[in-house]
């Protein structure tokens, strides 16, 4: 999967001959998982029409503030548009285009969008040899390099004029590898590896009954996007659960005992830089397992119990260079027994839920969590999806990893 999966691509298209490209880029990024939107120039549709673009993107096609044609047309907001996207595109970014974005102007919808985005903005310059070479040029790629913009350089080739030089728009699959490349360097954890363990765990009585827990593995699986998001390869350890996650920067090694998780999570625990604890591992299994389903003989069955081997404490007795996290699900003297398990189990921090709160716990798609850090400060949070609790476990994680 690539990294601009679920990602708000604002594509913005002036008219110049490369316009007709602009079919592949919008259906390579669709191809890398891309949501994507489109705005054009009115020029930009002597080249490609917005009904192609609309097609292939599954969405409306602005190029003007409202349509003319319907009295009762709504604005087309650009500052809507703007605020959208997590990347803006510019391709081809004409001459033209390319000195009113650095002089400030904003006399259509692109501009005017372009003006008021707060994400990156890549622009891919498409003009002559001459017009791409002239100082003019040059000056607008700098200054627009200079406002945050980052450019994709043309490439040399035959051009419309029959000239064969630079100023040929990079072809589309290079313009997503290019964002690709360029988002993935710039991401916190970037060259580093996560280990993270979700789900519950299933201990064994017979071939048909286990003792477990109600635990979905949401959260787990929510830190692993998140860390891959952030650039990290990660390593998600999984115990019995329905959920997938297709991430190319996520491996998912899947599991059923506490014993098969406790072997795993040591497999890959020397070269981790961060392990995140999220599982709810059983702390018992039944001592002597039937390998043949076990008859009612009674009102009564006994079974007796001996503890699973604690993998958190394990990982924390060995630790070195890692930053390691544990959860601590409670239902009474919630603070207090998780400062022990911090201290008691070496971690650097815990992320600490409490049964008592609504919206916590398991089989829930929400969570309600305070982080205590290794100094014992708290960060507390108010309930949220499960996928923003994620984001803010890693921003209280990055703050003391870089620290």
């Amino acid at each position: 999967m690539s990294i601009l999966s679920g990602k708000n691509i604002l594509l913005g298209v002036t008219g110049g001959i490369a316009a007709y490209k602009t079919a592949f880029l919008v259906r390579g990024f669709i191809k890398a998982g891309a949501r994507v939107r489109v705005v054009m120039t009115e020029a930009a549709k002597d080249f490609v029409t917005p009904l192609t673009l609309s097609t292939l993107s599954k969405n409306p096609v602005h190029s003007s503030f409202t349509n003319e044609e319907d009295e009762n047309a709504v604005w087309n907001n650009h500052v809507e548009l703007g605020l959208w996207a997590d990347h803006m595109v510019i391709a081809p970014a004409t001459a033209n285009t390319l000195s009113k974005m650095a002089a400030g102007q904003s006399d259509n919808l692109l501009l005017a969008t372009y003006a008021s985005a707060k994400c990156p903005v890549y622009f891919a310059p498409a003009m002559d040899l001459d017009m791409y070479q002239h100082p003019s040029s040059k000056e607008n790629f700098e200054k627009l390099i200079s406002f945050g913009n980052i450019m994709i350089p043309a490439t040399s080739g035959e051009l419309a004029s029959g000239l064969v030089g630079q100023g040929r728009m990079a072809e589309p699959d290079d313009i997503v590898s290019f964002i690709e490349h360029d988002v993935l360097k710039k991401l916190p954890l970037r060259g580093k590896k996560v280990l993270i363990t979700a789900g519950p765990t299933y201990e064994a009585i017979d071939p048909v009954r286990f003792i477990g827990n109600h635990s979905s593995g949401r959260m787990g699986f929510a830190l692993a996007k998140e860390a891959a998001d952030l650039g990290a390869e990660v390593y998600l350890v999984t115990g019995p659960t329905h959920l997938q996650l297709d991430h190319a920067l996520v491996t998912v090694k899947r599991v059923v005992s506490a014993q098969e998780m406790y072997e795993a999570c040591h497999e890959r625990y020397a070269t981790a830089d961060i392990a995140i604890l999220s599982a709810a591992v059983a702390d018992y299994r039944p001592r002597n397992v039937s390998n043949i389903k076990i008859k009612k003989q009674g009102a009564e069955m006994n079974i007796e119990l001996e503890g699973t081997q604690d993998i958190l404490r394990s990982l924390g007795e060995i630790k070195d260079k890692q930053f390691l996290v544990g959860f601590a699900l409670e239902t009474n003297n919630e603070v207090e027994n998780a400062r022990k398990k911090l201290t008691t189990k070496n971690l650097d921090a815990i992320v600490l839920n409490s049964l008592q709160d609504e919206g916590a716990g398991f089989g829930t798609p929400t969570n309600k969590i305070t982080i205590i850090d290794k100094n014992f400060k708290q960060f507390p949070f108010e309930v949220k999806p499960k996928e923003e609790v994620a984001a803010d476990i890693f921003n209280v994680i990055l703050r003391s990893f870089n620290a």
